[in-house]
Parts: C-alpha cells; structure tokens; sequence
C-alpha cells in the first residue's frame, strides 16, 4: 500500500530555503544548550526563582493533601513519559496499519532518539539539589533536563505536526497546540509543585522537546521532498526505457 498523498509536502516545505522548522530548531536548540552549560557549571538564571517558588509551593503543598494528589495523578498517570511513549507507539501502530510506513518509523525513532538524549544529559549533568524544608516527595535530586517535560512536549509536538501533514483545519490543529500548551504547563507546575524538578528542569525539558520535533519535522520534510523526487525519476526512467 502507497502512502496517502496527504503526505505530500506542499509550498513552501518544497522551497530551497531553510525550512521554518529547522531555523526554529537552531534557535530553540541554542538556548537549550547555553541552559545545560550554565546548569553544568552549577549556575542557572532561573535559580533564584527556583528557590523562592518551590519554597512557597512546598510549603502550601503540605497544607493541601487533596491538591498533592491531584497533582500525583496528573504527573504519574496523565503525564507520565511512559503514558506520552503508549499514545506515539498507537500513532505509530495506527500509521503502519494505514501503509505510511516511512512515516511511522519516523515517529518512532524520533521519540526513542528525544528520549535517549535526554537521558544522557541528565546522567551528564548529575546535578544534586537540597533537602528542601518541607518536601513533600521523596526524591533527593531534581534532574536536568526534566524527562516529564521532554516527552509531553514532544508526544504534543508530534501530533501536531502530523495533524498538519494531514492537512487537517485551522481548527483542529488550534485545539492540539492548545492542548500542547496545557500539557506544557500542567507538567511544569505539578512537577514543581510537588518538590521533584526545579523551574530550570521544566524549562530545559520543554526547550530540549521542541528543538527535538523542530529538526524531525525539518528533516523529514527534506527527506519527503528527496524521496518524491527519486520516485519521479525512476518513474520516468521505466517511461523511457519502454520501446
């Protein structure tokens, strides 16, 4: 089965300019990686903040059991990496089925490759934090960049970007990129809200995310544009080859 022509990248992804995708990875990968040097180096702009929000969080969160477990439920079941890796391992199942098999290994390496790179920075930076005075997890170090916000940021991303390679409305794609939005900041509160990541972990999680999907979407638009024209050219070669 042939893959749906929906697939078919139009203006201005078959332009020799730089994809918007890939300009954006730049940007947003730059500053993930100025982020992860200045936490190696045990310095990050946003620790003073770090510290006064988790102190205010920590110590409402003690006084409100209902809120931590709301906030349990939301980070462990709804937003936990491995619920974020089942929903791509169905998009990738659902795409295979449907004969966009070039697509859905697409998919699937680049949710391996996100989660393999984020692993590695964090056992790279190794970054312990304090005992905070009232924790309400039990976790000992909050690690860099945060693998919850890394993969809801590009399990979010991912779907997005395939709703726009269906061609789906306006309207739809306004409604994922709301819910990716939501998804984002849901992360980042409940993990600090609970006493488990830092402001700076969120932030370097989600900026590490959408660098991940920005170079996949630039990537395989380069790779779709490629791949149509070696089909167009064996195409014609078979035409001319008949007598």
């Amino acid at each position: 089965m042939s893959s749906s022509p929906l697939f078919r990248f139009r203006s201005p992804d078959r332009s020799p300019r730089t994809p918007p995708a890939l300009r954006t990875a730049a940007v947003v990968g730059a500053a993930a990686l100025v982020l992860l040097v200045l936490v190696a180096a045990r310095w990050s702009p946003l620790m003073s903040l770090d510290r006064s929000v988790a102190d205010a969080l920590h110590r409402h969160a003690v006084t409100d059991p209902g809120l931590v477990h709301v906030s349990r439920v939301l980070t462990d079941w709804v937003w936990d990496p491995w619920t974020m890796r089942a929903l791509i391992a169905v998009a990738v199942v659902l795409l295979w089925w449907r004969g966009a098999r070039p697509l859905a290994l697409w998919l699937a390496a680049t949710s391996l490759i996100a989660t393999l790179l984020q692993q590695g920075l964090k056992a790279a930076v190794g970054r312990e934090r304090p005992q905070w005075p009232d924790p309400v997890d039990s976790a000992h170090y909050a690690a860099f960049p945060s693998g919850h916000a890394m993969t809801a940021v590009v399990t979010c991303g991912l779907f997005v970007w395939l709703l726009r390679l269906y061609g789906a409305g306006p309207g739809a794609r306004g409604a994922a990129l709301a819910v990716a939005v939501v998804s984002a900041v849901g992360v980042a509160a409940t993990r600090v809200y609970l006493g488990v990541h830092w402001l700076t972990d969120v932030v370097g999680g989600a900026l590490l995310g959408v660098a991940v999907v920005a170079l996949s979407a630039a990537a395989y638009a380069r790779y779709s544009v490629a791949r149509e024209g070696a089909l167009a050219g064996a195409g014609t070669d078979r035409e001319g080859s008949r007598p």
